[in-house]
């Protein structure tokens, strides 16, 4: 068994941490517990994100650094006769992940195991077969007897559903297996930059961001950027792995272990050229591995930081991770690693004048 160090203990808790849209709390208390020694202030928005403030410069500008605290998983809808439960997705699912797989139920007096099942296959006719199983006939089946039963173990409609996983360092001790690094890994990258520029001069004011609500359309983000007001912004998220069999690089360019994905374009932004420029700079200086990511189905909480006010220039810095929006992803420790360096030092460089060149020129 592989002893965690104080860094990997930090991901363990971040990703066995329950907290779909709108379910956010368990999140935020874990990182909440991390970040608040290394900020002056933290407090939350009226949706429930969690901003810490770090002051460098007061008179200089404000740069938002935000991870989204939301995992994709569903809610109870309904249970019937039998104890069996219906249920909704909240966020992105795609059936071909869910079947057999392993969920908790939040419930008022404890959590509730299940497992997400459907008619078996040996019932099916021939045609059944060669079809998908459609999410709207599956259910969880978390061993009730009855309606009444499910119900006197706390289960309601409206209950938070999470996938079950637990952290795992893998063989290869780079690897890391879990849950909800979409996007938990932001929400460290954020954690580690607040602790790196500890007892260090910035020249700006930095709020590091949990955000609510990505995953049902980034809407966490929108209400802590109209807070904040930053001059800057960056979402810190995964981006696709695409280092597996069946997917080329015109799919998915991006390679564990090569580096932070910066993210030329998505479905909610295009980058900000001048910000994408400084950024990539930053790297190449530091001899800090990059690669460019183009992900058109997707976007990030830049997609609402941009648009806010007046305007916020903003990039998405992602982290290359495999089968995300399913029960367990693997990601690269050394991308984490890199893309911490990375923001760090960007942060450092960011001065009201840098900030004033990157905006209007």
């Amino acid at each position: 068994m592989t002893v965690l160090d104080e860094q990997l203990q930090m991901l363990k808790e971040l990703t066995d941490a329950k907290g779909i849209p709108g379910n956010e709390k368990e999140v935020r208390e874990v990182m909440k517990k991390y970040i608040t020694p290394y900020a002056d202030e933290v407090t939350t928005d009226g949706l429930g994100s969690l901003i810490a403030r770090k002051t460098g410069d007061p008179n200089g500008p404000s740069v938002m650094l935000a991870g989204h605290l939301d995992e994709i998983g569903f809610m109870v809808t309904s249970i019937d006769d039998k104890g069996f439960v219906r249920f909704q997705t909240v966020g992105g699912w795609v059936s071909s992940v869910m079947l057999a797989q392993r969920v908790t139920i939040v419930t008022d007096k404890g959590n509730v195991t299940g497992v997400i099942g459907s008619k078996p296959p040996h019932i099916l006719s021939p045609e059944e077969r060669k079809k998908p199983v459609e999410i709207k006939d599956m259910f969880i089946d978390i061993g009730a007897s009855s309606k009444e039963e499910a119900l006197s173990w706390g289960v309601r409609p409206g209950a938070m559903i999470v996938p079950y996983f637990e952290f795992t360092v893998m063989k290869n001790e780079k690897f890391l297996l879990a849950k909800a690094w979409d996007n938990r890994i932001g929400c460290a990258v954020v954690i580690e930059v607040l602790k790196n520029l500890k007892g260090t001069a910035h020249p700006n004011t930095v709020f590091g961001v949990g955000a609510v609500q990505e995953e049902v359309g980034l809407r966490g983000a929108k209400t802590a950027a109209f807070k904040i007001e930053p001059d800057i912004g960056f979402a810190l998220d995964v981006g696709i792995g695409g280092d597996v069999p069946g997917v080329t690089e015109k799919e998915a360019m991006g390679k564990l272990g090569k580096g932070p994905q910066i993210v030329l374009y998505d479905a909610s932004m295009v980058s900000h050229k001048g910000l994408r420029d400084f950024v990539v700079g930053v790297a190449e200086e530091l001899n800090i591995p990059y690669q460019f990511e183009s992900i058109p189905g997707g976007g990030t909480d830049a997609g609402s930081i941009h648009v806010t006010k007046r305007g916020v220039p903003s990039l998405a810095v992602t982290i290359p991770t495999r089968y995300i929006h399913s029960h367990a992803g693997i990601l690269h420790r050394d991308d984490f690693e890199n893309t911490v360096k990375l923001m760090t030092e960007v942060v450092k460089r960011l001065d009201r004048e840098t900030v004033n060149k990157i905006t209007y020129d």
